[in-house]
C-alpha cells in the first residue's frame, strides 16, 4: 500500500471538503487538504446549488493534494437524490434543485397508498418528497435536456468528461429496482419520468478515466467512480469487526441502519419507513432516513444572524446539565424539514408533543439531541427486527462523533455499546475503494474496514441508566403522530 495518493472530494449540504489518502508503511492515513462551504440558494423561485462553486471548492481541493505530491486518482461522493440537467452539447442547463425545495409537493401529493405500495415493491426504497423521481415530475427543464445526472456524477463527469450513473446514488432516486441493480422501467414508463436519459449504470470502484487537462494536475490522476453516495462510503468505512452492527451516519440527516446481503422489500418494512439503498460490493443499506443535526445546524445559523455568540461545544457542555428527556419533538415532523425560523419551530412544537417549554438555547439543544437519540433508537430497533438480525454494536460515524454527549444519548437509548469515528467515514471509505481499484488495498470489505480500525483512534460509549424511560420516551413522540409510524 505504501505509496499510493487518493483524494476524495466529500460533499455536504453544508460545507465539502477534499481529503488526501496516502499509503504508509503502516497502513493508510488521511489529511484534510481543503474545505470550502455549501448552502443552496433562491434562484427564480427554485432552491438550487451552485454546482459550478462546488466544482471550484473540489479543484482547488485537487490541487491542495497535489501540492504534498502526486495523486493517483480521484473520487466524489455527496448527498443523494438532487440532479444536474445537460443539453444536447453537454452544458448544465440550469444549476440543480436542492431537495429542501417545495416543488415536489404537487406531484407527491397524488401519491396513493396503493402507488406507494407498488412503487416500494418496485424499487425498495421508501416513498419521500424529496426522492429523483417526484424531482424530475416537478421539472420544468426536463424537455431541453438529454442526460440528468445526479450531483456526484455530475462533478465526475466534469472531471473526466465521461458520462455515467454510479450505483449506489442511482439506488437512491426511487427509479432502480434494487433487488437486480437495474432501473425500474415500468415506474418511468408509469409517472412519465424518461429513465434512459440517466447514462449508463457504473459500479463503485470503476474507472471513469484520466482527469481533464484543463486542471492543471500533473500526471493526470485517475477518475474513479464511486461510492458516489456518502452514505454508502461512510458505511464501507465503518470500522466494524463483525456482522452485527447498526450504523448512524451523521451529518445534515442522520441515516440508520444496518448492512445486509440483499434488499428486505416488505409491507412491513414500507410501512416503518425503510429504504433498499446500494452499498459496497452488492450488499445493501437498509435504513431509515433520521433528521440529523440539521435541526442544529439551523437553529445556529438563526442565532448568529441575530447577533448571538454561538460556540456549539459550550452550547452541548451546557445541555448536558439539562435534565433528559422532559423536553422532546418528533425529528420526523415535516414541519421541521424546510429551512429558516427554526427555533420557534422547535418550541411549538415540543409544547405541541410534550408539554414543556424552552426557556433558553441550551435547552433547545438538549431537547434536538434526545429526540434525536430517541429517533435513532427506534429505527435500530425497527432495522433488528424486521431483518432479524441482531445488533450488538452501534457504530456512529460522520459529525455526530465529536458530540460527546449525542454518542452517550445514543449509547442510554439503544442499550448498547457505541463506538464513535470515524468523524470523515466517507472520506475512508471513498479513499479504501479507490486504493483497492488501483490494487494497493485489500480486496474485501472486512480487509478495508481493519485498516480503518488501524488508523484511527475510537470511542466507546457504554449505557447508562433504566431503558424504559426511553420506551416512555419513544411513546411519547409516537403518540404524536397521526399514523403512528
Amino acid at each position: 500500500m505504501s505509496g499510493v495518493r487518493v483524494a476524495a472530494a466529500d460533499l455536504g449540504a453544508a460545507s465539502g471538503r477534499v481529503v488526501l489518502g496516502y499509503g504508509t508503511d503502516r497502513g493508510f492515513s488521511l489529511r484534510e487538504v481543503h474545505r470550502f462551504p455549501n448552502q443552496p440558494r433562491p434562484v427564480g423561485g427554485v432552491l438550487r446549488w451552485d454546482a459550478r462553486a462546488l466544482f471550484a471548492g473540489i479543484r482547488d481541493g485537487l490541487r491542495a493534494a497535489a501540492a504534498h505530491g502526486p495523486v493517483d486518482a480521484v473520487s466524489v461522493d455527496g448527498w443523494g437524490v438532487d440532479y444536474g440537467l445537460l443539453d444536447g452539447d453537454g452544458d448544465l442547463i440550469a444549476d440543480p434543485a436542492c431537495y429542501r425545495d417545495p416543488r415536489t409537493e404537487a406531484p407527491f401529493a397524488t401519491v396513493t397508498e396503493a402507488d406507494a405500495e407498488r412503487l416500494y415493491q418496485a424499487t425498495g426504497i421508501a416513498v419521500h418528497p424529496f426522492n429523483t423521481v417526484f424531482q424530475l415530475m416537478a421539472e420544468r427543464d426536463l424537455d431541453r435536456a438529454r442526460h440528468v445526472l445526479l450531483v456526484p456524477d455530475l462533478m465526475t463527469y466534469w472531471l473526466s468528461g465521461q458520462l455515467g450513473t454510479e450505483l449506489t446514488n442511482a439506488s437512491t432516486t426511487g427509479l432502480l429496482d434494487t433487488r437486480v441493480m437495474k432501473w425500474a422501467d415500468q415506474v418511468g414508463e408509469a409517472l412519465a419520468v424518461p429513465i434512459k436519459m440517466f447514462p449508463a449504470l457504473r459500479a463503485a470502484g470503476e474507472m471513469a478515466g484520466p482527469t481533464v487537462s484543463d486542471l492543471g494536475l500533473a500526471g493526470p490522476p485517475q477518475v474513479i467512480a464511486g461510492p458516489s453516495h456518502d452514505t454508502a462510503a461512510a458505511v464501507a468505512g465503518v470500522p466494524a469487526v463483525d456482522e452485527g452492527f447498526a450504523f448512524v451516519c451523521t451529518g445534515t440527516w442522520a441515516l440508520v441502519g444496518v448492512e445486509l446481503p440483499a434488499p428486505v422489500i416488505t409491507e412491513a418494512a414500507r410501512r416503518a419507513g425503510f429504504s433498499n439503498e446500494a452499498g459496497v460490493d452488492g450488499t445493501t443499506r437498509f435504513l431509515r432516513n433520521v433528521t440529523g443535526f440539521w435541526l442544529l445546524q439551523e437553529c445556529a445559523r438563526e442565532w448568529r444572524a441575530e447577533g448571538r455568540r454561538v460556540d456549539l461545544d459550550e452550547l452541548t457542555h451546557a445541555a448536558g446539565q439539562v435534565p433528559g428527556l422532559r423536553a422532546l419533538i418528533d425529528v420526523q415532523d415535516p414541519a421541521l424539514r424546510p429551512p429558516g425560523r427554526m427555533t420557534g419551530r422547535i418550541i411549538r412544537a415540543c409544547e405541541r408533543v410534550s408539554g414543556v417549554a424552552l426557556p433558553g438555547e441550551a435547552e433547545v439543544v438538549r431537547c434536538i439531541l434526545d429526540s434525536m437519540a430517541v429517533a435513532v433508537r427506534h429505527a435500530v430497533r425497527d432495522a433488528a427486527r424486521l431483518t432479524g438480525r441482531p445488533v450488538r454494536t452501534v457504530h456512529v460515524v460522520g459529525g455526530g462523533v465529536a458530540n460527546a454527549l449525542f454518542c452517550q444519548l445514543v449509547a442510554d437509548a439503544c442499550e448498547l455499546p457505541v463506538v464513535a469515528g470515524p468523524t470523515e467515514a466517507a472520506c475512508w471509505g471513498s479513499t479504501l475503494i479507490q486504493a483497492r481499484a488501483l490494487g494497493a488495498a485489500g480486496r474485501s470489505l472486512p480487509e478495508l474496514r481493519a485498516l480503518v480500525r488501524q488508523a484511527v483512534r475510537l470511542t466507546g460509549y457504554q449505557p447508562e441508566g433504566p431503558g424504559q424511560v426511553w420506551d416512555r420516551a419513544n411513546e411519547i413522540v409516537l403518540s404524536s403522530r397521526p399514523d403512528r409510524s
